[in-house]
């Protein structure tokens, strides 16, 4: 009689566990774990928040907003990565922006930059290096047939560090975007290893400042930067580097002043289309293809000329352009992750000097070296981007 008894209790219980590890587990497939997700994200605002103050405090996360395309349904992907979809502002949506993104490996990365600037009503070129692997190349094709304003640049470069390669990637691009329908009111360039220090809003209100301005910091040249234009220098795809040659060049075209400056600029669309119409902008850029790192005088000279279209002839190193924490410069309180080319890779004792900085780019980030960098920037962007908008969001779009 009591094994009977016990037959009968058993049975039920058994299976309610059964339905109740049946129900945790379609919970968990269908997304059910958001409540640790909050948890995680609250523990790492923390963490972060520490970091800022300078009281550093163990990281309790790992890579809490990594994003993969792994889903062949663009919505699902879109969805479960939160893109935002739609603009967050009538002045957002009235100020579009356009968008240079020169890359080569390091997918995760790449697309962490993607999500963070990107805005249903801005435009994007991506250029992927001739070099890329194909296995890069067919990810960035992947993710950019999910978006309508995103395109593929119709010409690519196999580009070389300081090369003139790396300014035709930019060219290339803009060659592209000029033909979009889509009237966007600035250009911006940037590199896989960038990422945003301000909101697509305050990116907007930061353009806003200078009134349909180009900005191209830059000085006439430091002594150390002559040799850049004075000696022919070559391309060396193979070895992918810039070699010298003892030969020294002509003059630049029609008696232009070459200025010294930013790879990293934001340039009106009128600019952009004046690069390719005007004589003085062509042969310049033939002159420089034998340079040195000739994105690093080509759009500061342009800019400086009185009567090209919103030049700055008086213009200096305003733009708060990039953040980069050099070597041989002593006024950033050190870089807290590596140098490579004498640019500081930034770890997470960077964040202090970085959330404080009126840059609207960094520049460099790696995402696999120092994850809880990127995790914290783009948390408190994604943040001020919810508190700015006029449009309702779900509070956990950011995560």
């Amino acid at each position: 009689m009591r094994s009977w008894i016990r037959v009968v209790f058993t049975i039920p219980i058994l299976s309610v566990t059964i339905l109740l590890i049946y129900y945790n587990r379609v919970l968990r497939l269908k997304g059910a774990h958001r409540y640790n997700v909050t948890e995680e994200r609250f523990l790492l605002t923390e963490a972060c928040d520490a970091v800022i103050r300078g009281t550093d405090r163990p990281f309790v996360f790992e890579n809490l907003l990594s994003i993969s395309l792994e889903k062949d349904n663009c919505e699902e992907y879109m969805t479960q990565n939160h893109y935002i979809t739609s603009p967050l502002s009538e002045e957002e949506a009235d100020f579009p922006l356009a968008y240079i993104m020169v890359v080569h490996k390091d997918f995760p990365m790449f697309e962490r930059l993607f999500r963070a600037v990107y805005m249903p009503q801005n435009i994007y070129c991506i250029h992927v290096d001739a070099k890329a692997s194909s296995r890069f190349l067919n990810a960035v094709e992947k993710l950019s047939g999910c978006f309508p304003n995103v395109l593929l640049a119709s010409k690519t470069e196999p580009v070389v560090y300081a090369g003139i390669s790396r300014l035709l990637a930019d060219i290339n691009c803009i060659k592209d975007l000029v033909r979009s329908e889509i009237p966007w009111k600035y250009v911006i360039n940037t590199c896989g290893q960038d990422f945003p220090l301000k909101t697509n809003k305050e990116i907007i209100h930061h353009l806003k400042k200078f009134y349909g301005k180009n900005i191209t910091p830059g000085v006439l040249p430091p002594e150390h930067a002559i040799p850049r234009t004075k000696y022919v220098h070559r391309e060396d795809i193979v070895h992918s580097f810039v070699r010298r040659v003892n030969v020294i060049k002509p003059p630049p075209p029609h008696n232009i002043t070459i200025y010294f400056g930013s790879a990293y600029v934001a340039l009106t669309r009128e600019f952009s289309k004046f690069i390719f119409e005007d004589q003085r902008a062509i042969d310049l850029l033939t002159w420089s293809k034998d340079t040195y790192s000739p994105d690093e005088h080509y759009w500061v000279t342009l800019n400086r000329m009185a009567d090209v279209p919103g030049s700055m002839p008086n213009g200096m190193w305003e733009g708060d352009i990039r953040a980069i924490k050099w070597s041989d410069m002593n006024d950033h309180g050190g870089c807290h992750g590596h140098y490579i080319r004498d640019i500081c890779i930034y770890g997470k004792g960077d964040l202090p000097w970085l959330v404080n900085s009126n840059s609207i780019f960094a520049n460099k980030f790696e995402l696999k070296t120092y994850p809880p960098t990127l995790e914290c920037l783009e948390m408190r962007i994604r943040e001020r981007a919810l508190n700015q908008s006029e449009v309702a969001v779900q509070p956990d779009w950011y995560l």
